[in-house]
């Protein structure tokens, strides 16, 4: 039985010590906050509730996993779950309203033809059938096994571009092999016609604080798992599911320390050996995980770096290889209102920017010319102060949820945006900030009619609470890991330099999400039980 210090109680971190735990090891959680969650926590005032994460889970298979593989009890015996149907409704500029059916694709296909003209729906269904292809092409090696030391082979973009004789550029055929495109905005551009069909496709990047501009080919997997695999809610919130999380760690033997703040990692003869708290104290182990950014472990081993020359990097992408995937924030508003949620209101609304260019120009910066990777980079990376987005694509989630409300003559609303994190934008000024959330309002009026009427109150959040909250730098959110791009993509590996430091959660090997930060626990747990030689289960 091997000791584990686990830094951090997010939901990668607790993925990883719950199955640690059953594996026979004595597993112990330092985390600096003071409840279990991480980014996946819970806002309460008045009766009224809020997820201050995210609010749809995606791949709940991954989870079911994680309760069958520690317990008896299964995923749905703990957590409530219904998938969301119309899984969402998009509303655009020019007033095209369009619901989504959840994990139907004819019935997408359908939706996106009686809106947006014949032949849409097809050009949809033939995108998603080609990320189907990259889907199968990289799935295991991207999302169930551990970064390979041979990386730069997920530098390739599996996307399947079509073929089209006699047309030059991107759909040239050279020596008999078609041209990639560069970007996911090449994509829909070129495949999907309609403005609004590329609106759609590119949301689905930015919901994933993806700038579709520089995100691969790759990333139309995003819409293809969300179709295929159904969005879910589960009752109380997604923080239910981090509650469950939790409750099968505390179940299997996990001890949990909060308050207790992680300001060095112990090396014994060359490999972790413990972890050092704020108040002095020295926890010692025989394995460290680290659930956190791993941008800040050099300042926990004083000054040293856990990468070797090549690896890659926090930010995405190898040493010297190039400046990362960049990073975005969010922006949420609670809102409380008076009055009943209407009967068979959308449980989630996607309210469309008007400028796209303006808005990926406020997130991310100016893009780059021919070959350039735009304004990628970490916060304050030289890209200077950013003007926000006058009319940015707003999220409405209202879910039919009564523990979410007082009683049945109110409802809880959020509202999210998608931003540039602290330090291009000082979200640490509460003029601008609600400034900002006036104008996630006036979008969002677009889906609820009469909202400022209804108004009882609001709470805004912004990256500058993310970081205080999670310590990710700048309060940005961390994106899925994608093939494609040189590998500017992918996330360090769960295996560093220094033996017995593994790293889990969204800002390492797989990337973030729900899932993916769930992937990140179990090769983590894969790893350190069954060694470096682990490659996952078949």
């Amino acid at each position: 039985m091997a000791r584990i210090a686990v830094i951090g109680a997010g939901m990668g971190a607790m993925a990883a010590a719950a199955r640690l735990a059953v594996a026979g090891h004595q597993v112990a959680v330092y985390e600096r906050g003071q409840t279990h969650g991480g980014g996946v926590g819970r806002f309460e005032r008045d009766g009224f509730a809020f997820d201050t994460g995210p609010g749809l889970l995606h791949l709940p298979a991954v989870y079911r996993d994680l309760f069958v593989k520690t317990g008896k009890e299964t995923l749905e015996q703990c957590v409530e779950l219904t998938q969301v149907d119309p899984a969402s409704r998009h509303v655009f500029a020019d007033g095209t309203d369009v619901p989504l059916p959840n994990a139907s694709r004819a019935g997408v296909v359908r939706a996106l033809d009686d809106a947006f003209g014949a032949g849409a729906g097809e050009r949809w269904s033939d995108l998603v059938n080609r990320a189907r292809e990259a889907w199968d092409a990289t799935r295991r090696p991207l999302l169930e096994e551990p970064l390979r030391a041979d990386w730069q082979t997920l530098g390739r973009d599996p996307y399947p571009a079509p073929v089209r004789r006699g047309v030059s550029g991107w759909f040239r055929r050279d020596g008999g092999a078609a041209r990639r495109p560069a970007a996911l905005a090449d994509v829909a551009r070129r495949e999907l016609k309609d403005p609004r069909a590329v609106a759609l496709l590119e949301s689905h990047a930015l919901a994933h604080s993806l700038d579709p501009r520089t995100a691969p080919a790759s990333a139309a997997v995003l819409p293809y798992l969300e179709q295929t695999f159904g969005t879910w809610y589960a009752r109380g919130g997604i923080r239910a599911l981090a509650d469950a999380v939790y409750e099968r760690c505390r179940a299997r033997k996990v001890r949990f320390s909060f308050g207790a703040e992680v300001v060095g990692i112990v090396e014994k003869d060359g490999r972790a050996a413990g972890v050092e708290l704020a108040d002095g104290s020295v926890a010692e182990a025989d394995a460290v995980v680290a659930g956190i950014d791993p941008a800040l472990l050099p300042a926990l081993l004083g000054g040293a770096e856990p990468w070797h020359d090549g690896d890659v990097r926090p930010g995405g992408g190898a040493l010297g290889s190039g400046p990362g995937d960049g990073a975005a924030g969010r922006l949420t508003v609670f809102l409380a209102l008076r009055g009943a949620r209407p009967e068979g209101t959308a449980h989630r609304t996607v309210v469309h920017a008007p400028d796209r260019d303006a808005e990926l120009a406020a997130v991310f910066g100016e893009a780059a010319g021919p070959g350039g990777v735009g304004g990628v980079g970490g916060p304050g990376a030289g890209l200077g102060t950013r003007a926000p987005c006058p009319r940015p694509t707003v999220t409405v989630l209202r879910p039919d949820d009564p523990t979410t409300r007082p009683d049945e003559d109110h409802e809880a609303v959020t509202l999210t945006a998608t931003v540039a994190p602290h330090g291009p934008v000082d979200w640490i000024d509460g003029t601008a900030a609600e400034e900002d959330a006036d104008r996630l309002l006036a979008v969002a009026e677009a889906a609820i009619p009469g909202l400022r009427d209804r108004l009882l109150w609001r709470e805004v959040r912004t990256p500058a609470d993310t970081a205080a909250d999670t310590g990710a730098i700048g309060g940005a959110v961390p994106g899925p890991a994608l093939a494609g791009a040189e590998g500017r993509f992918l996330r360090p590996a769960n295996a560093t330099r220094l033996p017995g430091l593994y790293l889990a959660g969204g800002w390492a090997h797989p990337g973030g999400g729900l899932a993916h930060a769930g992937m990140s626990g179990t090769m983590v747990a894969g790893l350190i039980v069954g060694g470096a030689d682990w490659r996952g289960s078949e």
